[in-house]
Formats: structure tokens, C-alpha cells, sequence
């Protein structure tokens, strides 16, 4: 399951999916309705890779909780935003019994199963191998970032070109003055 590409844009309901950058931000598209719009770089977004909830002892990253709702629901329905609370908190518990229950609000749980619903209606809730599995057979990738960038090749017997300004370069000075 990967959702490094997939954005939450504080102020704007739903979920995103990052499709391209721009010198100002960046271009979404809704997963909820399919439209494109652009978001600011003043605007806070959050991968949902990088969200998590508190837990008793460590954060619980988002990606375990969802993958925790999947395997233990297999297909049922979850909890809606317009449950009671007291029905959501249970199935939350249910779902993830380590979590913080001091630090994590009926409204988190809420978001979690909305999330939830809408990301595994669009079927990006699905791996194709497990991840364990896929650190194992993977090799160590170098950063293409970090390789030092080829020299370009000149072509030394070129004619001069034309500099920005329009006037070309010449290797002539001349002299003024008697």
C-alpha cells in the first residue's frame, strides 16, 4: 500500500492525489469527484504516509491502522462519520486497542474511517507483496541525486552565437582614441 503520493490539505475536505509540481505548488486531483485543482505552497498539506496516531508507547503510523481495518474487516463496512461516537471509539479500539485514548478524539477516528472508505473504494488499500517480503528481495538503490552529473560535451569548432542580448560575441577589440 503506497501512500506517499495521496495529500490531505488542511482547509479542504477529502483526499488528494499528487499529480504534478509547479513553481508555486503543486496540481491535485480529488479522489472523491476526479477534479483537478492547483494547491499553494502556502497551503499545509500532509502525506498520509507521514501521518500517525498516538499510541500507549510509540505513534502508530496511518498505513498500520489501515492495513489493521482491512485485514480484521475483510470486506464488511466500516463506521460512518454520522455514527455516534460511542460506536466509533469501540470499533477504533477494536481495530487498534493500543492507541492513546486521552490524546485521540472521536473526530480523528472519524477522519481514519473516512479515509478508509474512500481510499478502499478507489482500491488503492492493495499490496501486491508484503512488505517484509519486499525489503528483503530489494537491492540497495543509489540516489541518481547524488551521481555526479556527466560533463557535457562542447563542440569546439562551432561558430560564435549570439549572446541574450542579441549582439554576437567577438574575439576582436578595437582601439579608440589617437
Amino acid at each position: 500500500m503506497d501512500l506517499s503520493g495521496i495529500i490531505s490539505v488542511t482547509g479542504m475536505s477529502g483526499l488528494y492525489k499528487v499529480i504534478s509540481q509547479t513553481k508555486s505548488g503543486l496540481i491535485v486531483e480529488s479522489l472523491t469527484d476526479g477534479k483537478r485543482l492547483p494547491v499553494y505552497s502556502s497551503s499545509k498539506l500532509s502525506s498520509l504516509d507521514d501521518i500517525s496516531i498516538y499510541g500507549q508507547g510509540d505513534d502508530i503510523p496511518l498505513k498500520l491502522i489501515l492495513r489493521s481495518i482491512r485485514d480484521s474487516k475483510s470486506g464488511t463496512s466500516v463506521p460512518t462519520s454520522k455514527d455516534s461516537n460511542d460506536a466509533i471509539k469501540s470499533a477504533f479500539a477494536e481495530f487498534v486497542p493500543e492507541f492513546d485514548e486521552d490524546r485521540v478524539y472521536a473526530s480523528d477516528m472519524k477522519k481514519v474511517f473516512v479515509w478508509y472508505a474512500l481510499l478502499n473504494e478507489k482500491g488503492l488499500l492493495v499490496e501486491v507483496e508484503s512488505e517484509s517480503e519486499e525489503m528483503k528481495s530489494e537491492k540497495p538503490k543509489t540516489d541518481k541525486a547524488l551521481a555526479k552529473p556527466k560533463a557535457k560535451e562542447v563542440n569546439k569548432t562551432s561558430s560564435p552565437k549570439a549572446s541574450s542580448k542579441g549582439m554576437a560575441k567577438t574575439s576582436t577589440v578595437r582601439k579608440t582614441g589617437a
